[in-house]
């Protein structure tokens, strides 16, 4: 038998494996079309309520592209909000020189915040957890300052304002109603989401997971970890800043605050609550989190953020993995008492 063959021999069968094991965790589960059906019956049974989920589609936009490098590869970071806040700014500087071009204003800003997060990966991802902590965190209140002294361009504490976003398709206006805006970001936000799906899914998704759960061992495989994560780094920040566009041109209006410590905070917070490494968590811990927010606002106005912290912390202690990780222990115990009757 050639040397050739003995090779193929060996590692055609592992090869084969992995693809079928790729194929597996890619395979679509009837729970997954339920949950991207649930938006449509949305937009006809809550219409009044469609600007609060729009707000949701793009938080949990947000949401997943912090997960993405967080729950994946491990790279946790306090300062995601500069590459949103810099995608809002970008589309919404380019709405306000006159071209308002929906589309082209979301590639524009993710381009910005995608070009800002290969540059800063380098810096970031040199230290420990700690030191890209600080890091990060760094760098988004340096923008922040930068874009409140820079007030002839952004319009400092103020707000950008004349920013005005064309009909999309020259067809739909941004209406009050928010019924264009919700269908927008319902789409941009699920063909963001087949594409990190697709990603995470993928060999390249694989190796993230190796380099999350040990890093030093993964060069002996022959990743090249360094690249890796720069590459999942820069993707990450492309989709921040096509959520931070979407924000401002559904909204036509972008201010400091999309690059506040608040909104990276509040993403790393929706992240924890739906569930870390999920990518659905994203989305379930946005629902839950604008939702309760504006339920209890409503019930208790002035100690609204007592009964959120609350259940966070029951969250914590009770749900480990989040929403998404109670929910599948939840099934489990109820398909084992199945199992027993």
């Amino acid at each position: 038998m050639k040397p050739g063959s003995l090779v193929q021999n060996a590692v055609l069968p592992r090869y084969r494996a992995e693809v079928a094991y790729l194929r597996g965790l890619a395979a679509w589960r009837p729970a997954e079309y339920v949950f991207w059906i649930a938006p449509v019956l949305l937009y006809f049974l809550l219409p009044k309520q469609l600007v609060l989920f729009s707000q949701v589609a793009i938080m949990g936009l947000f949401a997943i592209s912090l997960d993405l490098i967080l729950g994946y590869a491990g790279v946790i970071s306090l300062g995601h909000a500069a590459f949103f806040g810099l995608g809002g700014y970008a589309a919404g500087i380019l709405a306000q020189q006159g071209w308002g071009e929906p589309l082209s204003g979301l590639a524009f800003g993710g381009l910005a915040a995608g070009v800002l997060g290969f540059a800063t990966s380098f810096l970031v991802l040199r230290g420990s957890d700690l030191t890209r902590l600080m890091v990060t965190l760094g760098i988004s209140l340096m923008l922040f300052e930068l874009a409140n002294k820079m007030r002839w361009l952004t319009g400092g504490a103020d707000g950008l304002q004349g920013v005005e976003i064309w009909p999309l398709f020259g067809v739909w206006r941004f209406d009050l109603y928010g019924r264009t805006a919700y269908c927008y970001s319902i789409v941009v936000l699920f063909l963001s989401f087949l594409i990190i799906r697709r990603i995470v899914h993928s060999p390249f998704g694989l190796a993230l997971r190796g380099i999350r759960e040990n890093g030093r061992r993964m060069p002996a495989l022959g990743t090249p970890v360094a690249r890796r994560l720069v590459a999942v780094y820069t993707i990450g920040a492309i989709f921040a800043g096509v959520a931070g566009a979407l924000l401002t041109e559904t909204t036509q209006f972008v201010s400091l605050d999309v690059l506040s410590f608040d909104k990276s905070a509040e993403a790393l917070l929706v992240v924890v609550l739906g569930g870390a490494g999920t990518l659905y968590g994203g989305v379930v811990g946005a629902l839950a989190l604008i939702v309760a927010q504006y339920l209890l606002s409503g019930l208790t106005p002035e100690y609204w953020q007592f009964w959120t912290g609350i259940a966070f912390i029951a969250l914590v202690f009770f749900a480990r993995g989040g929403i998404l990780g109670l929910a599948s222990r939840m099934v489990a115990v109820l398909r084992r008492i199945s199992g027993v009757a």
